[in-house]
């Protein structure tokens, strides 16, 4: 994500390091910054202010504990989708430990992992068996299902239970976590040299099938999604040069996303390369908007994430209730959903300082095209492309073909974890040129500017005309008396596939109004053929649509429903 003295949107970006540039990892940069500013404020959660130089200490004991139980990285050759590393599982909701997580496994050359805290046994058990963890660092809250899942694995691995509110006592077998860190050694590890090569691994939502492992080699990290960067978008490869930048910045981030997902970990981990010091919120288990905004006027943030419309309109709403104090927040970072128009408008007016940048991107491009406040159209960031429909060229300005988003250019990941066929079906070589296609769909128009029509998974065929779902959300989620919808197509006799929308809250408009307010927007074909109302959200933890719960609505009901034209 974009980070202190990120490009603008309109500048000029050129060509993202090629894979034998010099690159830098996240272990040395923070060691270097912690050496430079040791008792700047470095992370802050409710009553718990840590400087570089306590987070330093931190990160060191977890990395030498890891290494008392003998995990590290194995040296020797290794295929795209393979891993040389031991592996840390991170099942936490926000808070220090995540991030002492992330960086201490850096500094002992493990690769750490995301585990959505949303998932129950089974889906534990198929991440963990694709994973293969051998350590576990966990809330408490979580234990009964670690105990549970790590039964039906092969492996023994390390449990690292921490503490919370819940009062779940230490499971069997497991250490706690501040126990062990204070038994550790505060040195760095014994003859461990952390590299650029070394991975971390996101796990995607698996919103498009299983979740799959993305192998993020740290150097691309540092200069894709962390944006390790100067103004003109050129990477920065001396570590003396960050450390400058860091010492000048004194940014504070406010990550309210959940850090199980890219968003929420790469705006935390970028702003740490910038020197910045990561805030959470109190409430760290959901989204309170008025927590959220009290955070952020108490601690003067400089820059928050958000996803959406399910973070916007609850902020927008918290601030018409009570105006805060913003005035040291220049900028607002949204990806993952859209925000609405008119929600985007009410959040700028609002916080009238700060400048709203729109990111797209996946967990296997890190950020592709960006827009700036009100724009429609999206600006292609450096690397990026759209290439044909049959993905074997790039398009000029102009063509007028539907095409894929595409990201090159050196910093983007290996492949997937033990997917071979995955990996070569989403990573291509287009005119001798390394790419990823994560399978959004997009044409580039005549002045280079990019429009963007959503992943091709939620594409609906219906009388043979496709139809992007996120368009007709846009338009639905603009609608007066709406807060929130998802559209997806359902089997139809007729139409072979046939538009449905669920929608939010349960009171909505009736179907004549929600037909009438989309057929100004939208040609009559992509008018929803039914409207499922609810009261339930219609998104996940991270923001993002909640597609399985809509489908649960679409599929209860009356099978009768859904005939008309």
């Amino acid at each position: 994500m974009p980070q202190p003295d990120a490009p603008r949107a309109d500048a000029p970006q050129p060509d993202a390091p090629q894979p034998d540039a010099p690159q830098l990892d996240l272990a040395t940069l923070h060691e270097a910054v912690a050496a430079a500013v040791p008792d700047r404020e470095c992370l802050v959660w409710r009553d718990r202010r840590m400087t570089w130089r306590e987070v330093t200490d931190r990160t060191r004991r977890l990395a030498n504990v890891l290494r008392a139980h003998g995990l590290g990285r194995r040296e020797g050759t290794h295929e795209p989708w393979e891993s040389p590393h031991d592996h840390l599982a991170l099942y936490l909701h926000n808070g220090p430990e995540y991030l002492e997580g992330l960086v201490g496994a850096h500094k002992a050359r493990v690769a750490p992992f995301n585990v959505n805290y949303r998932y129950v046994d089974d889906e534990l058990a198929q991440l963990f068996g694709d994973a293969r963890p051998r350590a576990i660092l966990y809330h408490a809250r979580f234990a009964g299902q670690v105990e549970r899942v790590v039964k039906r694995l092969d492996t023994d691995p390390l449990l690292l239970q921490v503490a919370d509110d819940s009062g779940t006592p230490l499971a069997p077998g497991a250490l706690d976590y501040e126990e062990a860190l204070a038994a550790a050694s505060a040195e760095p590890p014994a003859g461990v040299r952390p590299s650029p090569d070394d991975l971390q691994i996101l796990y995607t939502g698996g919103t498009t099938g299983l979740p799959k492992g993305v192998l993020w080699r740290v150097g691309d990290l540092v200069h894709g999604p962390f944006q390790v960067r100067r103004r003109d978008g050129s990477p920065i490869t001396d570590v003396d040069e960050v450390v400058a930048r860091a010492v000048r910045g004194e940014h504070r981030v406010l990550v309210a996303p959940p850090m199980m997902h890219g968003g929420g970990t790469w705006s935390a981990l970028g702003g740490w390369c910038g020197g910045a010091c990561v805030i959470f919120p109190h409430r760290v288990d959901g989204l309170d908007a008025d927590d959220l905004m009290d955070t952020a006027e108490r601690e003067r943030a400089t820059r928050m994430p958000i996803v959406g419309d399910a973070f916007a309109r609850p902020i927008v709403e918290a601030l018409e209730r009570r105006p805060r104090d913003l005035s040291s927040l220049r900028t607002l970072l949204n990806s993952a959903a859209g925000i609405s128009p008119g929600v985007k408008r009410r959040l700028l007016d609002l916080v009238p300082g700060a400048r709203l940048l729109d990111i797209l991107g996946s967990s296997e491009s890190g950020f592709s095209v960006t827009r700036l406040g009100t724009d429609a159209r999206f600006l292609l960031q450096s690397g990026a492309a759209v290439l044909s429909a049959d993905r074997t060229r790039r398009l000029a300005p102009g063509e007028d073909e539907m095409g894929w988003l595409a990201k090159g250019g050196g910093s983007i990941p290996l492949g997937y974890l033990n997917a071979p066929e995955k990996t070569a079906a989403t990573f291509l070589t287009v005119d001798g040129d390394r790419l990823v296609v994560p399978g959004d769909r997009a044409r580039l128009l005549a002045d280079g500017t990019v429009e963007v029509h959503g992943r091709d998974a939620t594409t609906i065929n219906t009388g043979g005309e496709k139809v992007f779902a996120e368009e007709v959300e846009t338009v639905l989620r603009g609608l007066p008396g709406v807060a929130d919808a998802l559209v997806l197509g359902r089997p139809s006799e007729r139409w072979g596939s046939e538009i449905v929308a669920v929608l939010g809250p349960a009171d909505a408009p009736d179907d004549a109004a929600l037909r009438d307010g989309c057929a100004a927007h939208l040609a009559r074909y992509k008018i929803p053929k039914a409207f499922v109302r609810t009261g339930r959200t219609l998104r996940l933890p991270n923001g993002k649509a909640d597609y399985a719960l809509a489908r649960e609505l679409v599929e209860a009901l009356d099978g009768t429903a859904g005939t008309g034209e």
